[in-house]
């Protein structure tokens, strides 16, 4: 997929004039809304920050000419805000005055490019409903284990979810199931509550650690079965430090029967492109869970394509920007893209039968 010039431009300059931008936006939101540097401590601080992070977000859609990434992210914001009694209508002013600033920075097809993403973004965070539908909705047997599981590490009793997993799967529960109904569902529940502010961020951690350990006690069956000749490397990219998913992932495909290699949380480029020399992978699964990551993704991606000894080695990426931006994949460069385990051990079986680009071209 061929980047649109105006769109790299705009990123660039974005970035590179970054805390010019960010700090005359504080200067023109406060000159607008005075009294409200008066009713938060550090307001000035904070709005520069938080306006650091939405040019860092812009640049990044700008740049991949993916503008629901920045709406995603703006419609996030939002809610994160509200659920500490900052009205929308806070953010919306900071976005239009970034419009402005930004608009005076860039030459004419970036600055339209940044007053569309901008507009669209706008437009979802005020005419949008807050929706956050829970994960673990359900009458079977899966989701009532997946809700007591849930409710076991919530209260702080891991020995108990630990418990509740290695019972289902001693009654005959499929360990795939576990992981996708249990598991997944779970975590997607947990960041749902942190959101919603009705969990810390201390909880969060704990609820994401203690699941990594019960995975972890379910590895003598998930590396019992017998092997294929398929090799798969797992990483999460510089900067990521949710490796969970990751590692659902690469449990999948050993249970698949593939050689799995997971490398884990913020691994360095250059060590994922020696490993799959090392290991002559076969499939390299990337996953990056935030926007400000795909940069990361992109650069790894550069570095495998680059590399003579890497040349049979398929691409998959995963993650939010992924899901929220199907085409996203085209962009960075990669063979393909998964919503879920499932369909990423599909993908990797077409892939590692037939050659890349025809993949990639389709």
């Amino acid at each position: 997929m061929r980047l649109n010039p105006a769109g790299v431009e705009a990123g660039r300059i974005l970035k590179e004039r970054r805390e010019a931008i960010a700090a005359r936006v504080t200067d023109l939101y406060f000159e607008a809304h005075p009294k409200l540097e008066l009713r938060w401590k550090d307001a000035r601080k904070k709005c520069t920050e938080d306006t650091r992070h939405h040019i860092d977000q812009l640049a990044e859609a700008l740049h991949l000419q993916q503008p629901v990434l920045f709406a995603e992210y703006a419609v996030w914001i939002a809610e994160l805000l509200a659920r500490l009694r900052i009205p929308g209508e806070a953010l919306s002013s900071n976005l239009a005055i970034l419009g402005e600033i930004a608009s005076s920075e860039l030459q004419d097809a970036g600055r339209a490019m940044v007053s569309s993403y901008l507009d669209a973004a706008i437009a979802r965070i005020t005419t949008e409903e807050s929706q956050h539908p829970c994960y673990l909705n359900g009458t079977g047997y899966i989701d009532v284990l997946g809700r007591d599981y849930l409710a076991a590490l919530l209260q702080g009793d891991r020995r108990l979810a630990s418990k509740l997993i290695l019972d289902a799967v001693e009654q005959g529960s499929p360990i795939k199931e576990i992981y996708l109904h249990v598991f997944q569902r779970s975590q997607y529940e947990i960041g749902r509550l942190w959101q919603l502010n009705e969990i810390s961020v201390a909880k969060e951690h704990y609820c994401t650690a203690a699941t990594q350990l019960i995975m972890s006690q379910l590895y003598p069956l998930i590396f019992a079965g017998e092997k294929n000749d398929g090799t798969y490397v797992g990483a999460c990219v510089a900067g990521n430090l949710h490796e969970i998913g990751g590692r659902m992932i690469a449990d999948f495909f050993e249970m698949a029967g593939w050689n799995s290699y997971f490398l884990g949380a913020n691994t360095p480029a250059e060590s994922v492109v020696e490993t799959l020399v090392e290991r002559n992978a076969d499939i390299l699964g990337i996953s990056a869970t935030m926007t400000g990551q795909l940069g990361a993704v992109e650069e790894l991606v550069g570095l495998v394509r680059a590399k003579s000894a890497c040349a049979g080695v398929k691409i998959l990426v995963g993650g939010h920007p992924f899901n929220i931006a199907p085409d996203l994949w085209r962009a960075i460069d990669a063979d393909g893209t998964a919503r879920d385990a499932e369909s990423a051990i599909q993908l990797a079986g077409r892939l590692a039968g037939s050659g890349a680009a025809q993949e990639r071209s389709s």
